[in-house]
């Protein structure tokens, strides 16, 4: 006979009473009703939002003069791109348990910093939420696609459906140490589109952990732009401080 659902409560609460839960960045204790967070009220508000002014566009802190050279050569559909927090030390240790300590579940902790972000969608447009993806090697070695657990967690804090409407068409390196122009080259034409039938006429919102030069989202925009989609914006969790050489 299966437990009752009382029984199964009162282990989960004898369980946690013995082995409370700690914070992943602090270790600090957390809260009885924060138990199944991984980072603390503490830790999450240690993590700097992104706040204005920034370009309209890709969310970057405004050029000092000019026009925006980090979304300049963005597809048309590109609309607008924003993320939660910049990606400083705190914020980075959280990524990392996501992307390579081998802890999906803290991807809820990520997507209740993003879901705070405000996207300017068209109105009567639904949206869709659109994950980035890994390639077939990255995603066996992981276990999971982190941006696909940072969408179903959004999609379940903003009421928006999420739709796995791209594959990688090759392996990609890792962009942490390429330059900019080199991430350009890195992900140039590694996307396309899937199963986009009937869904390109939404608005669709790339999501993504990190933003760093945009080359990434752009490239992954490209591909559902070529599909027929004219209505993509994007949120990521955190965002890098581009490097001089782009600024």
């Amino acid at each position: 006979m299966p437990p009752s659902p009382r029984s199964s409560a009162a282990s989960v609460a004898l369980e946690q009473l013995l082995l409370p839960a700690e914070c992943l960045l602090c270790g600090a204790l957390l809260p009885f009703d924060r138990s199944r967070d991984l980072v603390c009220p503490l830790c999450r508000q240690r993590w700097r939002p992104v706040v204005p002014p920034w370009c309209e566009r890709c969310g970057h802190p405004e050029p000092l003069f000019g026009r925006c050279r980090v979304c300049a050569d963005w597809p048309p559909a590109l609309r607008c791109a924003r993320s939660a927090v910049w990606l400083d030390a705190a914020a980075r240790r959280a990524v990392h348990a996501l992307k390579y300590g081998g802890l999906p579940r803290v991807a809820d902790d990520l997507a209740a910093a993003a879901a705070r972000v405000t996207l300017p969608l068209p109105d009567g447009h639904a949206a869709v939420l659109v994950p980035v993806p890994l390639g077939p090697r990255r995603l066996r070695t992981r276990g999971y696609n982190q941006s696909a657990l940072l969408a179903r967690s959004l999609g379940a804090r903003w009421g928006h459906p999420v739709a796995e409407l791209l594959v990688r068409t090759r392996e990609t390196a890792a962009q942490t140490a390429l330059t900019p122009a080199s991430r350009l080259a890195n992900v140039a034409g590694a996307f396309a589109t899937r199963n986009a039938e009937g869904r390109t006429g939404n608005a669709l919102i790339l999501v993504d952990d990190v933003f760093t030069t945009g080359a990434t989202l752009g490239a992954a925009a490209r591909a559902l732009e070529s599909a027929g989609a004219r209505c993509i914006m994007a949120v990521t969790f955190g965002r890098a401080t581009i490097p001089d050489f782009i600024s």
